[in-house]
């Protein structure tokens, strides 16, 4: 999420909190929590610490970026101390996330073609679903770009900004990180089937029989939105 107002003013972090208790309604009728929600430290750390460490729930998450990392989301570091100067386990953990490796991966997804009706094939790995949001969001998700410069005679890449808005990108890349924090990369077939039974438990809670699936739509050509990044962005909204 994305709210306006400084982190020391305590009216943020109650809208924070807000956010996370709420219950969010699915197609089905039933209201899912939110399972982890990541929040960035490089910026104003000890507020970010301190409402953390008040949720005690281990669904938020504290992130901080790290272009070192072996992997887009690494082994976290305990940061609280007790009272021998010992680090606490059970205290909070900053997980280190590479952006870039995320972005790159991302920037993937949005490239693969979705399958035709009449090739039957599933859809592949990673294809991203988007709901119906504006156009804004799309330009904010593709607003770098990855570039190579050389800096003392050796090549180095790096991320820049096509334009000043990409808070939905930055929004985006910790959403992938909190799922992967979650686990949900080492998920199989019995994972999503466990939480596909939590689903329908929640359906019959509210007295809702799961809907029928819809008839699959004819197939349209993905729209090719150009934002300046030099190649063709294919995506469906």
């Amino acid at each position: 999420m994305f709210s306006k107002g400084k982190q020391t003013e305590g009216a943020v972090w109650q809208k924070l909190t807000t956010v996370l208790d709420a219950h969010y309604p699915t197609e089905s009728g039933a209201a899912l929590p939110i399972a982890k929600f990541a929040i960035d430290s490089g910026y104003a750390t000890p507020e970010v610490y301190a409402w953390t460490r008040r949720r005690g729930d281990g669904r938020a998450v504290v992130i901080k970026g790290d272009s070192r990392a072996a992997a887009p989301v690494s082994q976290p570091s305990p940061i609280d101390v007790g009272p021998q100067g010992k680090r606490v386990r059970t205290g909070i953990r900053v997980w280190p996330v590479n952006g870039s490796m995320i972005k790159e991966e991302l920037y993937r997804w949005l490239h693969l073609d979705r399958p035709t009706e009449e090739s039957g094939s599933p859809y592949p790995a990673g294809y991203c679903h988007f709901p119906k949001y504006g156009e804004e969001y799309f330009k904010q998700i593709t607003a770098e770009q990855l570039v190579t410069r050389i800096v003392k005679g050796y090549r180095r890449t790096e991320w820049q900004k096509t334009r000043d808005r990409n808070e939905a990108l930055d929004c985006r890349n910790y959403a992938r990180a909190a799922a992967a924090v979650y686990g949900m990369d080492r998920f199989n077939d019995l994972s999503w089937k466990t939480l596909e039974g939590r689903l329908l438990e929640r359906i019959r809670q509210v007295g809702q029989p799961p809907r029928p699936p819809e008839r699959p739509q004819p197939f349209q050509r993905p729209i090719r939105a150009h934002f300046d990044l030099g190649n063709s962005v294919k995506f469906r909204w």
